[in-house]
């Protein structure tokens, strides 16, 4: 036990110390997203659809797919650099069901890009996390919905607990504990208890409204609106913090006045290597990720998706925030001059 506590130590101060490099990597990224809005900022890459649970509300996985080859994977890894894009999360489905999911991940890294991985966790031995340190991953969010497992999510803490202890020891990349409120969460006060777990082990965490199995919003209750408000003030030194109100507004029940630049600033690259606007969003504009140009990136930064007002998908927001001051949407593009 005192060997397990003297190397979670040296895990957090490497943690801390790899915070700081990825903080300076973060600020530079910034720079040059206001420098310029010819390239994404953050893409999703799908590596296989299929998943090892089946959560009520998700709309993103099945039990049947294969894995993306590799060879492919790498190739798609290849085309996102050349269009400049600085962050590449990886998800799924359940990415870690990918055998040579590090191969992608270093791959990622080699480019120069930043690399995150969002996972379920069910996979995470020791071997694994050591395997995924050397490939050089930055980034981990693991989404953890209940204390005990109930029909609607089996990414509950009492299953994962052994798994955080795992990361807590051994992982040199930052972790994030994501907890949900809302549609089809039976107990709200688990995110609290959740995120109080989160901050002992040393990780950020992050609270977010969950949308429906449909993709839509349920508003929350006022007392899960406390309980998002009390989550939210312990996640004050993670990630991704700047949001203009974006998630206040969804657990509101409010629509959130902004401009989506998905398909621009954010890309989200399917199983079968077609940009997205989101996950929720499949089917548009469908274009192989292989064939997307600078001419696509300017045209979907100017053009204004319906769905915006109340969209859950946070990290389109974050993406899309830094152009806030920018030309507003539905001009016709203008002749490529300037940043």
């Amino acid at each position: 036990m005192i060997r397990t506590r003297s190397s979670g130590a040296r895990q957090r101060s490497m943690r801390r110390l790899q915070a700081v490099k990825i903080r300076v990597r973060e600020l530079k990224m910034v720079g040059r997203a206001l420098l310029s809005q010819r390239h994404p900022i953050l893409a999703h890459i799908i590596p296989m659809r299929r998943c090892n649970l089946s959560c009520s509300y998700c709309n993103e996985y099945d039990d049947f797919s294969p894995p993306i080859p590799t060879e492919v994977m790498l190739e798609r890894i290849d085309h996102l650099a050349r269009l400049g894009t600085s962050i590449v999360t990886i998800s799924g489905g359940e990415p870690l069901m990918h055998r040579e999911l590090e191969s992608v991940i270093t791959r990622i890294r080699d480019r120069n890009m930043i690399a995150g991985l969002i996972t379920n966790g069910y996979l995470l031995a020791r071997k694994r996390i050591r395997s995924l340190n050397r490939s050089g991953l930055e980034h981990l969010q693991i989404s953890i919905d209940n204390v005990k497992p109930d029909r609607n999510s089996m990414k509950s803490l009492k299953v994962l607990d052994k798994k955080l202890l795992y990361l807590s020891e051994l992982a040199e990349f930052q972790v994030n504990i994501n907890t949900v409120l809302g549609s089809g969460v039976n107990h709200p006060e688990d995110a609290l208890i959740i995120a109080r777990r989160a901050v002992d082990l040393g990780f950020t965490c992050t609270v977010g409204v969950i949308h429906d199995g449909h993709g839509g919003l349920k508003p929350l209750s006022p007392e899960e609106v406390r309980i998002f408000h009390q989550v939210k003030s312990m996640a004050k030194r993670g990630y991704s913090r700047l949001n203009k109100g974006f998630q206040e507004n969804l657990a509101a029940g409010r629509p959130n006045d902004w401009r989506c630049r998905a398909g621009s600033r954010y890309l989200y690259v399917c199983e079968d290597g077609l940009v997205h606007y989101c996950s929720q969003q499949r089917g548009y504009p469908g274009i192989p990720l292989a064939e997307y140009t600078l001419a696509d990136i300017r045209r979907e930064h100017r053009t204004p998706k319906s769905c915006a007002p109340y969209c859950t998908v946070s990290c389109v927001h974050q993406a899309s925030l830094v152009d806030e001051w920018r030309a507003p949407q539905g001009l016709e593009i203008l002749p490529e001059s300037g940043a």
